[in-house]
């Protein structure tokens, strides 16, 4: 009887003891719901309950960073990587990303301008219930590699009900020297390409925005809070991308530069150009909606009105 009650207590204790070697406490910490986890050949996924979202791409080898895909409730990618008619024209069109047509005279938009977003570092990795998050730090340089402006640039996916969720991106420009100047084009600062299907002219979908406008015909180079585009993702399913401008925004409401084909962006100088100066940096902050169904406007307005109330935390500070 001795000999079994020693069996039992034995292992017992040795588990408290190698429990106690290394400081774990008896009840495991939650696992969060939404992570950014770092992967091979520096991309860094995000995933809600194990399932990837989107994922950014940082390679150095790159012209500059992108996400890719961007999946919506179905699992399929809204986004494309490249005009689904023009691939080499077009090869700076990845997904989702975030440059500019003309720096101090130099192009960071297509592939064969001279300038290059850089990838330096990732700052900080957040996980947490309803959202996860990363800082990364970039350097727009120029062929010779003169830096003429730092970035840093927060990336967070928030959960939403059914499947849908929101990607915020948060950026603050500061001019590497004494100024640095963004001239006036419409091809600049934020780009989406839809997937092949979504596009109005491919796959029968349609756009959208807040002024309640339709199709590039309506929406092209106008103001607006949103745009939204959806179409047809499988042959059953619609889903799209409301792109969300941030009433904080400078030049809010933003100009969006839409088209059939299923491109859409963000013009922040379609109307002029702006100065950067050192120390005074510009932050800007866009939304996207992903979601099920081509939703009525008044849902994705309510999900403007509620993006619109929210901040971004502070950056972290760059040593």
């Amino acid at each position: 009887m001795q000999a079994k009650l020693l069996a039992g207590v034995v292992p017992a204790l040795l588990g408290l003891s190698i429990q106690s070697s290394l400081g774990q406490s008896s009840s495991p910490k939650l696992v969060p719901r939404m992570q950014v986890i770092p992967q091979a050949h520096d991309q860094v996924s995000f995933q809600r309950d194990g399932i990837e979202l989107t994922r950014y791409h940082f390679a150095t080898n790159l012209n500059r960073p992108f996400l890719f895909p961007v999946n919506g409730p179905g699992g399929r990618s809204v986004t494309r990587m490249g005009h689904p008619h023009d691939p080499t024209g077009h090869s700076h069109h990845n997904s989702i990303w975030f440059s500019h047509h003309d720096v101090d005279g130099v192009s960071f938009w297509e592939d064969k301008g001279k300038g290059r977003v850089l990838h330096r570092r990732i700052l900080s990795f957040d996980d947490g219930e309803e959202s996860a998050s990363l800082v990364a730090l970039n350097a727009w340089t120029t062929e010779d590699s003169t830096v003429l402006m730092n970035e840093r640039r927060r990336i967070t996916a928030r959960s939403l009900p059914e499947g849908e969720w929101l990607l915020a991106i948060d950026v603050e420009l500061n001019a590497a020297r004494g100024q640095v100047r963004l001239g006036k084009t419409p091809f600049g600062l934020l780009g989406l390409r839809m997937a092949k299907t979504i596009g109005v002219n491919d796959g029968g979908g349609m756009i959208r925005n807040s002024a309640g406008a339709v199709n590039e015909k309506e929406v092209f180079w106008k103001p607006a809070r949103w745009v939204d585009y959806s179409g047809p993702i499988t042959p059953t399913a619609t889903e799209g991308i409301a792109l969300l401008d941030h009433p904080k925004n400078p030049n809010h409401p933003s100009t969006f530069h839409v088209r059939n084909d299923g491109w859409m962006g963000a013009s922040f100088t379609f109307s002029d150009a702006r100065v950067i100066k050192r120390d005074e940096p510009l932050t800007l902050r866009y939304g996207f909606y992903v979601h099920r169904g081509l939703n009525v406007t008044n849902a994705i307005e309510s999900r403007w009105e509620e993006f619109s109330r929210t901040s971004p935390a502070p950056f972290p500070v760059v040593k």
